[in-house]
């Protein structure tokens, strides 16, 4: 999902070029660009889809060279997350009726690669097997008002994986009081926003949870991977609730898990969070950039491309 206006990292991110686009790090590889290349080692380039803005569509073609050119999903309009996943979960059945989809916002951070490729390729087999919904777990190491949080119970002992859990509930970002709660009650985890599923199965979701949506959707068969397919979705989206996945269905459905994954992510929503995750100098000052000078400057975050010159 790369779709995203960024509005959180003014005035580096801006609308016509939002962070997925852009080197927060200073690695040398744009958000979007990490997120592709953490996802070869599980499927191949052509089966790698980003469903983004119309407006997008040539930076994803510039950054993304190997992609295939058809796997940019151009939404007609921003409608949130479920019309982009309800998108690419109808268009990827018309493909392949028995495929598992994993679901990755283009702009997080995720610093242990290998064990991420091993927690979903886990939860791939499951879904393969199952009619469920699993999404990725993160235990919690403060108690952040930030970030959404789920409870889980033991699952069944026949999983073969003992780290997928059945989710318990639900809980959008708490007070400060709440989040102490959960983190000292040890069964809660941050909601990373990355799900594996079964095309089937999200779509059985949509059918018994988001109804009017499903229908919507239901009407493009025989034009997806058409010309026809755009003009479908432009009256599609016209109709669509703007809503997320996590309230169109997530929190309602019962054949909900997670599994608890210790991936090193974080997904760099402040700039708070970005400083946490770059190299300090002396004074604690996090930089990004080959010219920046600093000047009587603590605990402060400097982000200036490769080509220009900055001070503070």
């Amino acid at each position: 999902m790369a779709g995203g206006v960024g509005t959180r990292f003014w005035p580096m991110s801006r609308t016509a070029h939002p962070k997925q686009f852009i080197d927060v790090l200073g690695t040398g590889e744009t958000l979007l660009q990490a997120t592709f290349n953490r996802s070869l080692p599980i499927c191949p380039a052509n089966n790698i889809f980003v469903v983004t803005n119309e407006s997008y569509r040539s930076l994803v073609k510039e950054q993304l060279p190997d992609l295939p050119e058809e796997n940019i999903l151009c939404e007609p309009a921003r409608k949130n997350t479920a019309p982009c996943v309800a998108y690419a979960a109808w268009k990827i059945f018309s493909m392949n009726p028995d495929a598992v989809m994993v679901v990755a916002p283009s702009d997080h951070l995720i610093t242990k690669e290998d064990t991420y490729v091993k927690a979903i390729r886990s939860c791939m087999s499951q879904a393969s097997l199952d009619d469920c919904l699993i999404t990725i777990g993160i235990r919690p190491t403060r108690p952040d008002t930030g970030y959404g949080y789920i409870q889980y119970v033991e699952a069944n002992p026949s999983l073969k994986d003992k780290r997928i859990k059945k989710v318990k509930t639900f809980t959008e970002k708490p007070d400060i009081d709440m989040a102490k709660f959960f983190l000292q009650s040890g069964d809660f985890l941050w909601n990373a926003g990355i799900f594996v599923w079964s095309a089937k199965s999200i779509m059985n979701a949509f059918e018994n949870l988001m109804p009017e949506m499903s229908q919507i959707f239901n009407e493009g068969k025989g034009k997806w991977n058409t010309p026809g397919e755009v003009f479908f979705l432009k009256d599609a989206y016209a109709r669509c609730k703007n809503i997320s996945i996590d309230y169109a269905i997530m929190e309602k459905a019962k054949n909900v898990f997670v599994r608890a994954s210790i991936i090193g992510w974080s997904d760099l929503g402040t700039w708070g969070s970005l400083y946490t995750h770059i190299s300090k100098d002396e004074n604690n000052n996090a930089v990004v950039g080959k010219q920046v000078m600093m000047y009587n400057s603590n605990n402060c975050v400097v982000h200036i491309p490769n080509d220009k010159t900055g001070g503070d």
